[in-house]
């Protein structure tokens, strides 16, 4: 299969920003020539407009997706990330990556675990929100109207990850339609390419393209087919963290929380891990900031009442077993 494969780049600056963009880097696209794509110009000013990557496949031009830039840090659990950079290397020139499952009652750090594997890999970061909703098309190559008249291709994250050799992560995996997962299929085999219907064209995946699937552990989800199942692997699952982790995570992410609302909200998690409960360290930084927040704001008499006005509107009646002094 021969593709022909050229690069377009449009710069747009906005009245009185100056933007400052890199040379054009090589990045291989399989089965083709070198593209010229520009690397993304991360930290800019808000009024700055980043430059559009544009590609040509077969004739058609199809308009990149933008990478993540925010990525949270990965605390703790380091065998996990091991687990998945194993899942992603390739020990000769004719192996190919696989493409795990992250699995894992919600807010353990399903979606983190897979930016920071992708972050130690050096690789862009591109994420896909799947939904009961999620057609082919929104995996794929979406056709919408071009300002100026005719018709515009955008290339999904998913898509543009495998342009650029990127890392892709298909978020809640398993409340996606198995005709959406059909799609998905020759890309996580050994022909690591997508047919776009709506382009009309066959995308290959650069040889540094990395997928990884995150799927809740609960029951409001699909069943996934078994040879989409059987090209998933390996399974790697994620735990609660140990409290020492959680308030390692707690401290990072939440500047400024004071010691006592810590030691509180670490409580509480350590009392529905006991319990068998959903509640994970995604509650706890919610809970914290909101009590830091009433806080600051002279609204809580103490750190006691402020996580107990914090857990009272974030668990409503569930949450007076963990009260302070309860």
């Amino acid at each position: 299969m021969s593709v022909a494969v050229t690069v377009t780049v449009t710069v747009t600056v906005t009245v009185a920003v100056t933007v400052a963009v890199a040379d054009p880097v090589p990045v291989p696209v399989a089965g083709a020539v070198s593209a010229l794509i520009p690397p993304p110009a991360y930290n800019q000013p808000m009024t700055d407009t980043r430059p559009e990557s544009t590609i040509v496949i077969d004739g058609v031009t199809l308009h990149l997706a933008r990478p993540v830039v925010e990525i949270p840090p990965w605390i703790g659990q380091r065998e996990v990330l091991l687990q998945l950079l194993a899942a992603w290397t390739c020990f000769s020139d004719t192996d190919v990556p696989l493409n795990p499952r992250l699995l894992g009652k919600p807010g353990v750090g399903k979606t983190t675990l897979g930016c920071a594997a992708g972050e130690e890999l050096g690789l862009e970061i591109y994420i896909v929100q799947a939904t009961t909703d999620t057609r082919p098309e929104d995996l794929l190559v979406t056709p919408v109207l071009a300002p100026g008249g005719g018709i515009r291709y955008m290339a999904s994250p998913l898509v543009t990850a495998m342009i650029r050799g990127g890392v892709c992560i298909l978020d809640e995996g398993n409340r996606m339609s198995e005709k959406s997962w059909a799609s998905l299929a020759p890309l996580l085999d050994h022909r690591r390419t997508v047919d776009s219907i709506a382009a009309g064209i066959t995308i290959p995946a650069a040889p540094g393209f990395r997928f990884v699937t995150t799927m809740n552990d609960d029951a409001s989800t699909y069943e996934l087919p078994e040879y989409i199942h059987s090209r998933l692997m390996p399974q790697i699952v994620i735990d609660f963290p140990d409290e020492d982790e959680e308030r390692a995570i707690l401290r990072a992410q939440v500047g400024g929380v004071e010691d006592e609302v810590l030691d509180y909200v670490l409580g509480f998690l350590q009392a529905s891990h006991l319990a068998d409960l959903r509640y994970s360290v995604r509650d706890g930084l919610n809970i914290a900031r909101y009590a830091m927040k009433l806080l600051h704001r002279h609204e809580a008499a103490d750190a006691a009442a402020a996580v107990d006005t914090a857990l009272r509107l974030a668990l409503g009646d569930d949450a007076e077993p963990f009260f302070i002094g309860s």
